[in-house]
């Protein structure tokens, strides 16, 4: 594992160990590891909405649609 040493301002810092404080976290860097996570998912959540939103339709997103979607998550997680 690389090391990385940042600057904070007083007020940050202090933010920081709140949270670790607060949020049961071991180390400030396990709270900092937490939110780069976050953000990698949040962009990955972006690209897929947004390629999502240029893919073309095809077909209705009607309650039919959404019980094959069910159907298809529930095979895939028992097996």
């Amino acid at each position: 594992m690389s090391t990385m040493n940042i600057s904070l301002p007083d007020s940050l810092k202090a933010f920081v160990d709140e949270q670790v404080a607060s949020r049961g976290y071991g180390t400030s860097s396990e709270y900092v590891r937490e939110l780069i996570r976050n953000e990698q998912d949040r962009m990955r959540l972006r690209t897929l909405l947004l390629d999502g939103a240029k893919s073309r339709a095809t077909g209705p997103a009607d309650d039919a649609y959404f019980a094959r979607l069910r159907d298809r998550a529930r095979r895939r997680s028992k097996g």
